[in-house]
């Protein structure tokens, strides 16, 4: 207005000056605003430093400490790091109590996960220090957690940050918490050399300890639903991964160490013809990988409930990472020239790298197939990405990337078309992006294009668990009917009852490490249906002997 009535006489001024007129005016009256705000001094942009790092002076002074796998996973890599020098300690499963040290200290808003973890940390910080009477200074000094990072748009990737800041308020200010992405750039910004050495034995000794983790979990799984004498699978188990954590900590034979497993597992007796509804646990990866109160002890609770459960391994992420990176490299293949990207073809060779990627899926197949032929996991195939990627395109874009993408997609498909399993949970966290937008969304179509599916998706938010166990025992009690009538369809189609099958005792049903071939999702049913071959095998032996001993 001011500017208005001073040139209000001026009647033939041109309106482009009008305008630059008021620009200044806007220009200066935004220089006097920021001036008494004190907004017009120059800031930098603020930056997270990161504490005093891993370096090689510091490795036989320092415990690095880590988790977030299953425990058998947690145990092994422990083992395998220490075959490789380094002082590690593996956290427990986080519980309830980590939860509330992570509300407690951490920022709102968080993801479940963040919650747990952050949590256990300064739960295990805290012990150290007012159980064992450590000092902060020492604990700061002596002790560092690594953590990964994650994939797409996922919040826990960008929560180091929080850590540091729940740590600073519990009273570990200083304390290092370092991502597995930072190492490499140690050495390039202060000249020393990082004790965490990021080669292809670390590598591949990693990969060595998931693998086998997930073959154990694969087999517990597998034979405790049917455990004559409860508990005898777990004390098994408990003794099979001794023998791998010392294998691995101390350098021995680990194909050895599978042989032993094998004998201890072969010793837990099974009754494969109780009926049990089979349930696959898919979702976000944090939460349907963890064994604790994250995600209610899903996996217990569901056994408990009369279930087998059917966990996915870790080693089909891994699966699932190099199909990305052919995936891409297809695509960019096809444009019109070479990305310069930080994954772009720009001055590499794109079939070098589609053989290198094929070369590697194929290895860490072979790697996992003969671990599971050494300790007497028959009968378990790793997932095939491009047939899940198919069968998931048309309902999501495999292009889309975060959480598992796809995958949850397909594998929902593919357990109801195949009959895999007789009911499917997809578990998340409340509030992940992700798994969100696909449990709640891209699923409810999946539903509809297949009714006979069992789906149910759940969200953990620490509390709650009581209205979840309802909706699973609900769902439960369908699956339950679902498994009943294969088992009864299996026995009128092979001619047997239920005594006559139990008669039989072949070791079909009372082998721990037998598997029986893949009709329906039941496993007391496909054991209905493989028992002519077993039957007539199992003669021919008893035969053979009794003539022998003629």
């Amino acid at each position: 207005m001011k500017l208005a009535k001073e040139h209000s006489s001026v009647k033939d001024i041109d309106q482009t000056d009008v305008a630059k007129l008021f620009e200044e005016e806007l220009n200066r009256f935004k220089e006097e605003q920021e001036a008494t705000l004190g907004l017009n001094q120059t800031k930098n942009q603020w930056f997270d430093p990161v504490p005093r790092q891993f370096f090689a002076r510091d490795k036989d002074s320092t415990t690095i400490l880590f988790g977030g796998l299953t425990m058998a996973h947690d145990y092994l890599v422990e083992g395998a790091l220490k075959g490789l020098g380094y002082n590690v300690k593996h956290m427990e499963c986080p519980d309830t109590e980590s939860l509330r040290y992570g509300k407690e200290f951490g920022n709102r808003g968080q993801c479940n996960p963040t919650y747990f973890t952050v949590g256990n940390l300064i739960k295990y910080l805290t012990h150290l220090r007012d159980v064992e009477g450590k000092s902060k200074e020492e604990i700061v000094r002596n002790y560092l957690f690594i953590t990964s990072g994650s994939c797409g748009p996922c919040r826990f990737g960008t929560y180091v940050t929080e850590y540091r800041k729940a740590l600073r308020d519990a009273g570990f200010d200083g304390f290092r918490v370092l991502l597995f992405q930072q190492q490499s750039g140690l050495k390039q910004a202060t000249g020393e050399e990082s004790a965490l050495k990021l080669d292809s034995s670390f590598f591949i000794t990693f990969l060595k300890a998931v693998l086998i983790g997930d073959i154990l979990n694969a087999l517990g799984y597998r034979i405790r639903p049917y455990e004559v004498v409860a508990g005898s699978t777990n004390a098994a188990l408990d003794r099979c991964k001794q023998y791998l954590h010392e294998a691995f900590s101390k350098q021995k034979s680990l194909i050895r160490a599978l042989y032993r497993c094998r004998k201890e597992l072969q010793a837990v007796k099974v009754d494969r013809t109780i009926v049990k509804p089979k349930v696959s646990i898919i979702g976000e990866f944090w939460a349907m990988t963890t064994e604790g109160d994250g995600n209610y002890r899903l996996q217990q609770f569901l056994e408990e409930e009369g279930a087998e459960v059917e966990v996915q391994s870790v080693t089909a992420w891994i699966l699932f990472l190099i199909w990305e990176g052919r995936y891409d490299t297809l695509k960019r293949m096809n444009l019109r020239r070479a990305d310069s990207g930080s994954k772009g073809l720009e001055g590499k060779n794109p079939h070098l790298r589609l053989r290198m990627l094929q070369l590697a899926d194929r290895a860490v197949r072979v790697m996992f197939q003969t671990y599971a032929k050494a300790i007497g996991l028959r009968g378990y195939h790793l997932p095939d990405m491009d047939e899940i990627a198919k069968v998931a395109h048309e309902h999501y874009n495999n292009h889309l990337r975060g959480g598992e993408g796809h995958m949850e997609v397909g594998k929902l498909i593919l357990n109801v078309v195949k009959r895999k399993v007789n009911m499917t949970i997809s578990v998340k966290p409340f509030g992940c992006m992700p798994s969100s937008g696909v449990s709640d969304g891209v699923q409810s179509l999946i539903t509809e294009l297949h009714p006979e599916a069992i789906f149910l998706p759940i969200e953990t938010t620490g509390d709650g668990a009581i209205n979840v166990y309802s909706r699973i025992q609900m769902m439960l009690f369908k699956a339950k009917q679902a498994a009943q009538k294969e088992f009864d369809e299996a026995l009128i189609k092979k001619g047997f009852t239920v005594e006559k099958l139990r008669m039989l005792s072949f070791s079909q049903s009372t082998h721990p490490l037998q598997s029986a071939r893949h009709v329906v999702a039941c496993t007391a049913a496909n054991t209905v249906y493989s028992t002519k071959g077993f039957f007539k095998q199992f003669s021919f032996r008893r035969n053979k002997e009794e003539m022998e001993s003629v």
